[in-house]
Parts: C-alpha cells; structure tokens; sequence
C-alpha cells in the first residue's frame, strides 16, 4: 500500500489557496446564475411563509433591503449549485493524508456527499414550513406577524443549509472508519449514545424546537447511522 505523501506547511497552505479560489469561482458562477433566477428563487423561499401565514406577504423597511434580499438569495442559490464543486474539493483536500487506495473513493465519496447534501437541503425545506407555523403561533391572537424579507431570508437559507450540512455526517464517519478510527462494531456497542447526541444537535440546529421538525430531522440522521455502519461491514471489510 502507498503511504500518504508528505507535504510541507507552505505546501499546505498552497493546497488550502488553490482548493478555496476554486470553490469561490465556483460559488461566484452558481450566484450568477442564481442573480437569473432570483424571483423563481425568492418566491420558492417565500412560500413556507405563505403556507404558514395565508395572506401575508414579505416585506422590507430599508431602501437597500430589497438589494440584500437578492444579493442573499443569489448567494444561496449559488451555493447549492457549486455544492459538488465544493464538496469535492473538501475530499480532495484531504487527499494528501490518505492512502492511493483511499484516494479511489474520491469519486464515490463525492457523490454520495452531494446526494445527502441535496436530500438534507430538500428535507429542510420542507421542515421549514413546520418550523415557522409552530414559531408564529406563539404570538396567538393579539400579535399579528409582520415579517421583513431579509431577516426572514436570513433564518430561511440557515435552516435548510443546517439540515444539508447536519446530512453529511455520515461520510465523516465512513471516512474516519476507513482510517481505522473507528470500527463498526464500535458503532454498534455505542448506538445510544449516537442516538442521543443526534437528538441533541437535532434540538440545537432546528431553531423552532417543536417535536415534529426534531424528529424530521433525527429519524433519517439515526437510520444513515445504521446505514453506514451497513457500509463500513460491506465496503471495509478488508
């Protein structure tokens, strides 16, 4: 087996420059895209709101408002679309610390990066909804909610990217396996405590707190536990 090449500190600090001027182009490129379809954009966003209060329209209060809000929701757009350029990246980054045959997941590894990312993102979205109906309820009857767009496009875009970031921890976790850091009898013997420390950040990440989005998001974060200690049997059995 190949040992990982060594590299110096300059070395590295090169490797961190080069692999972040890619993924800023790429972020760069995908917000041009996303500065194209920002009206599609803000009215996907704004819809949650909408559902969770009929009638109510998004607004602004300051005359540069209306520029953040776009420039926010362009930014947004374009990170999702550089998402595999950015997760790849990521990967190949840490190339230098692992072995030529390691390296042969690059791919596979990335791919499976960009679905979790794109699944968690599309589950947030639709936890979104959830999330704000029980938040605005709290204000009943005497509070009438009167939302500006750029602090709601604010909480929006960091909620559905907490749940597309929450989704990778999966592949951390095949990663450190095929580092031999863990081991998947070891995932095994500490299923309560995964089961718990998911519950945990699941509560901390999702701002509304109420049970229905928490368990949207922990019951699919347990069962890819499950799913990877699957995998690290399967794929690193050797």
């Amino acid at each position: 087996m190949t040992r990982p090449e060594t590299m110096s500190m300059m070395g590295h600090l090169e490797e961190f420059r080069s692999r972040l001027m890619k993924v800023l182009l790429a972020v760069a490129i995908g917000s041009v895209i996303g500065f194209y379809f920002n009206e599609e954009l803000l009215a996907l966003l704004a819809k949650p709101y909408e559902v969770a209060v009929p009638g109510a329209t998004l607004t602004y209060f300051a005359v540069t408002e209306a520029f953040s809000v776009v420039m926010r929701v362009s930014v947004f757009g374009g990170v999702i679309l550089a998402s595999p350029v950015i997760l790849y990246q990521i990967w190949r980054f840490t190339s230098p610390a692992l072995t030529s045959r390691e390296k042969k997941w690059a791919y596979p590894i990335t791919a499976v990066f960009v679905s979790l990312f794109i699944f968690g993102v599309l589950l947030g979205y639709t936890a979104l909804e959830r999330g704000l109906a029980f938040l605005l309820e709290f204000g009943g009857d005497s509070l009438t909610p009167l939302v500006g767009a750029d602090r709601y496009l604010k909480f929006a875009t960091r909620f559905i990217l907490a749940f597309g970031i929450a989704f990778e921890f999966p592949i951390f976790l095949f990663i450190a396996a095929a580092m031999g850091a863990v081991t998947s009898k070891k995932l095994r013997e500490n299923r309560r405590w995964a089961l718990l420390i998911i519950l945990v950040a699941a509560a901390f990440i999702t701002p509304s707190g109420d049970p229905m989005t928490l368990m949207l998001m922990s019951v699919p974060l347990y069962v890819l536990y499950e799913i990877t200690i699957i995998a690290i049997r399967l794929f690193l059995r050797k």
